[in-house]
């Protein structure tokens, strides 16, 4: 009896170890993608005055790349701790989607596995989780889940860590070009999206004329300008695709 103990308890642990395999090597064009990506955020909140430590922890604790590109260029304008910290909730509501949506896939999950792996979706792990949904019907599926999102998340950090270290390290003009990553990011998001669906450029469109009202007619604070754009195109955005729904 004992033998076959050991035996069940060794095939486990095989089991388990395939499946952080499995998650790791789904992971890792992910790990690919962000490194750059990092660590031009990096640089640019190294930029922005932020200290290797807070640039660094702020993904540690963040790990949202729009949000973080989005914060570190508000501070560097000046913005106030509570404006960035709005701005961020708006621009991370999805997230709240997304993870009601993965915990449906992982129902049968303990409380705190679901908890701990929805801490770690991103717009990357969730799309790979949802193509790989039928992983959670597998056994030890959750260190699947755990090996994809940690491999993604230490890309992001050690990037993060490694772009500030660079910001002090790489020629100024090189530097200084470095905070057009910023726009070429949120162009590469929003050029598919109006691709796929002309409302959301006009949702954009309207953010931009907004803000610019905001900030240039009513004199308004940069960060508090960027906050009340935001929610008034997400609710143009909810008419508008109601509308189209209808």
């Amino acid at each position: 009896m004992g033998g076959t103990s050991v035996a069940n308890e060794q095939s486990q642990g095989q089991t388990r170890l395939l499946a952080v395999k499995r998650g790791a090597m789904a992971g890792f064009p992910i790990f690919l993608g962000y490194l750059p990506i990092a660590i031009a955020y990096g640089v640019l909140a190294q930029q922005s005055g932020l200290s290797t430590f807070e640039t660094t922890m702020m993904s540690v604790l963040v790990f949202a790349g729009a949000a973080q590109f989005m914060a570190a260029n508000m501070f560097a304008q000046g913005a106030i701790a509570i404006q960035i910290i709005v701005a961020t909730f708006v621009l991370n509501f999805r997230h709240f989607i997304m993870s009601m949506s993965f915990v449906n896939k992982i129902r049968e999950f303990p409380m705190r596995w679901k908890f701990g792996l929805t801490l770690g979706l991103t717009d990357e792990t969730f799309a790979v989780s949802s193509l790989n949904g039928d992983e959670a019907k597998n056994q030890h599926s959750k260190f699947y889940f755990l090996a994809l999102i940690l491999v993604a998340y230490v890309s992001w950090v050690f990037g993060s860590f490694l772009g500030a270290i660079l910001g002090d390290a790489l020629p100024q003009t090189l530097s200084d070009s470095m905070g057009i990553a910023l726009y070429a990011m949120f162009i590469g998001l929003l050029v598919p999206s109006v691709k796929k669906e002309w409302r959301v450029g006009v949702i954009a469109i309207s953010a931009m004329a907004v803000n610019y009202v905001l900030m240039n007619v009513m004199q308004m604070e940069v960060g508090w300008a960027i906050v009340v754009s935001t929610i008034l195109a997400s609710l143009l955005g909810i008419v508008i695709m109601k509308e189209d729904e209808a």
